[in-house]
């Protein structure tokens, strides 16, 4: 506290020195966290801190270890300005990445909140970005926390080790650790930044006994697996998933899922063969060159990329888990998009034997529940994957007596109703963040009026557990026999039956 009052008094006494009394300076207010002063940046009538470390950079010797945390800094240090970007392949245009500036020192975070009153004790909500496990960032535009800020919520985005870097096994390394958890390094990433909010976020006004934690694609399915993981158990109160999955043996159509520790090092000891790195050490593994890993091409086209059933951080499948009634009873909202992945398989018949073990006599009734087989070929990836799952996980969730609620995103933009039957997968996170601005494609009046309907409900869920609010169209929690969700439509949020009960129900009976 006596750094915290000695940066207010510099910072006024700089402010008031010299200038004019027709000219009003604001003082800068200065963050005190446990590595140092932060200096934030003013924008959008919020304060944002950004590029902070919540960790050590893990290179060098820390490559491929669990995460250490971060060095003090002696001064106070400039927050202004993101931090680089995990080490990753840039695929096309992705408004979810951010500034492009990449490397392994990346293990940094950013918090947006109204003012530093420490005794406001706001809710506080922690964004997992997805991509994959393998792209994205913590940093993008559309991921600003300033609108979350303006809702009285202190609003926390982080980055994670992504590919090989986060997700990787080898027995070399899992030698050296002695039993230490090794492979989940983005996972174990995460668990030590909920551990930094913990441990900080009073300085920003938040409140750490009421933290959400909530997540897009890979993000929605790293918020399910720390809701499976031991070593996240206290650090968070409420959960949110946006299209997240949930049934691992699916994930991957063409690939052996879920990876456990001795397939994962397979892979490890398969990709380092392709490399022609030979390695008799942990250190020769951490020499190969960063650019060298990338070059051999995206994780999830040789391994199935995504964290690995380590049996420590990860002991079993998120499926595994809810059934068993093992994850963490919190309230939980969940959902997913009306037309995640309107990309056909080339075989639909064979990908349904495949993946749901359906016979060529279980095949009519499943293309039954759907407008005709073209139709099942447009939307059966993403409702094996997507949709299913999150009423099937909401299903389990709310039996055990938490606050379960459960949606469905079909909001779409005029400009691109002919080209797409639905939301497709990820274009609800613009709603969400209310940052239309970074839309892939135009947007209008009735869409602003939409992400003010999800950030509402986003928020309340955050502050209480319940998404419901006044001026918000009712939202019931969810039970398995009333089967209701609440419909984002262009028309507004809509409160009804499951829309798809006879598919959902299809495609569960090839599970059971």
């Amino acid at each position: 506290m006596k750094r915290l009052v000695l940066g207010l008094a510099l910072f006024a006494a700089a402010c008031t020195a010299a200038p004019p009394s027709s000219i009003s300076i604001p003082i800068t207010p200065i963050a005190e966290v446990r590595n140092g002063l932060l200096k934030p940046l003013r924008a959008k009538g919020v304060l944002a801190f950004k590029g902070i470390p919540y960790a050590a950079p893990p290179v060098g010797d820390l490559r491929w270890k669990p995460p250490q945390p971060a060095a003090n800094w002696p001064s106070v240090r400039d927050a202004t300005k993101y931090g680089d970007i995990c080490t990753q392949i840039m695929p096309n245009p992705d408004n979810g990445i951010g500034q492009y500036a990449a490397s392994e020192d990346c293990l940094t975070l950013n918090v947006f909140t109204q003012d530093l009153n420490v005794n406001a004790k706001r809710p506080v909500m922690v964004w997992i970005h997805g991509g994959g496990f393998v792209n994205g960032s913590g940093s993008a535009e559309l991921y600003d926390g300033s609108e979350f800020a303006k809702h009285d919520v202190v609003l926390v985005s982080i980055n994670y080790r992504l590919g090989r870097f986060g997700s990787f096994a080898h027995p070399l390394l899992t030698a050296e650790a002695k039993g230490e958890p090794v492979a989940n390094y983005g996972m174990m990433d995460m668990i030590l930044s909920l551990e930094w909010v913990r441990d900080n976020i009073a300085a920003f006004g938040g409140d750490k006994g009421n933290v959400t934690i909530f997540g897009e694609s890979a993000g929605g399915m790293a918020v399910q697996k720390l809701m499976t993981a031991p070593s996240a158990r206290g650090l968070f109160h409420k959960a949110i998933v946006q299209s997240g999955a949930g049934r691992e043996n699916v994930l991957y159509l063409d690939k052996p899922n879920p990876r456990g520790l001795p397939s994962a090092h397979d892979d490890g000891a398969a990709f380092v063969a392709l490399l022609g790195v030979e390695a008799t050490t942990a250190a020769d593994l951490r020499a190969i060159p960063a650019e060298k890993i990338l070059g051999a091409g995206d994780p999830s086209t040789f391994s199935g990329g995504g964290p690995i059933i380590d049996g420590k951080v990860i002991a079993e499948t998120v499926m595994q888990t809810f059934d068993a009634g093992w994850q963490a009873q919190v309230p939980y909202l969940v959902g997913y998009n009306s037309a995640e992945f309107p990309s056909k398989p080339e075989n639909v018949d064979a990908s349904l034997k495949r993946t749901l073990g359906a016979t060529t006599a279980d095949l009519p009734a499943l293309v039954a529940t759907y407008a005709d087989k073209d139709d099942m070929a447009a939307r059966i990836v993403g409702d094996i994957i997507f949709g299913e799952p999150a009423r099937h996980l909401a299903g389990i969730h709310s039996v055990g007596g938490q606050p379960t609620y459960l949606y469905r995103f079909d909001v779409l933009s005029p400009s691109v109703q002919g080209r797409f039957k639905g939301m497709p997968h990820a274009q609800e996170r613009q709603y969400v963040f209310n940052t239309l601005h970074t839309s892939p494609w135009p947007t209008d009046a009735n869409d602003q009026v939409q992400a003010d309907f999800a950030i509402a409900y986003w928020v309340n869920f955050a502050k209480t557990g319940d998404p419901n609010g006044k001026g918000l169209p009712a939202w019931p929690r969810y039970a398995t026999a009333s089967d209701q969700l609440l419909d984002f439509t262009n028309a507004g949020p809509v409160a009804k039956a499951s829309p798809h009960k006879a598919r959902w129900d299809a495609i569960a009976a090839r599970y059971q």
